[in-house]
């Protein structure tokens, strides 16, 4: 499934239809680069999910946790050099936890999350009309239409 957004508000909002559908156990990696809307679709998700608190890329602390009706665990690996990092933080006890799993820049360990896991690809496109247009790809989604 693609996608074409302008504004951010957009990006949320298929964040929430996105968390509506998730389930305990599911796991999300997120792709992009810089300032492809990660975060932003991450507000949204966790918005469906019951989370109250404000969203922010977890960089430097690398995991945030969050409750809601279902436990939400948002990882930035950016900073890690790989699998074996990924693996010492003990972020694997995460992904086969009672919650959702965001991973930003999940490009980098890939190979240590489960079959099952939804890939979601944010790109910004550029164009004469906006700079701020967004193309998001939803791969491997079991969950029907949004």
């Amino acid at each position: 499934m693609t996608f074409f957004f302008f504004f951010p508000e957009e990006t949320i909002l298929l964040g929430e239809k996105i968390g509506s559908k998730l389930k305990s156990g599911d796991v999300i990696a997120l792709q992009g680069t810089l300032a492809a809307g990660k975060t932003t679709i991450t507000k949204g998700i966790a918005r469906s999910l019951g989370v109250d608190d404000t969203i922010t890329s977890p960089t430097f602390c690398i995991i945030s946790e969050y409750e809601g009706k279902i436990p939400l665990y948002h990882l930035d690996v950016y900073r890690l050099e790989g699998a074996d990092d990924f693996i010492n933080l003990g972020a694997d006890d995460l992904i086969w936890g009672n919650g959702v799993c965001l991973i930003e820049w999940s490009e980098k360990i890939m190979d240590e999350l489960p079959p099952s896991t939804i890939i979601l690809r944010l790109e910004t496109v550029e164009n004469e009309e906006n700079s701020n247009k967004r193309k998001i790809t939803l791969e491997n989604w079991n969950y029907g239409d949004l």
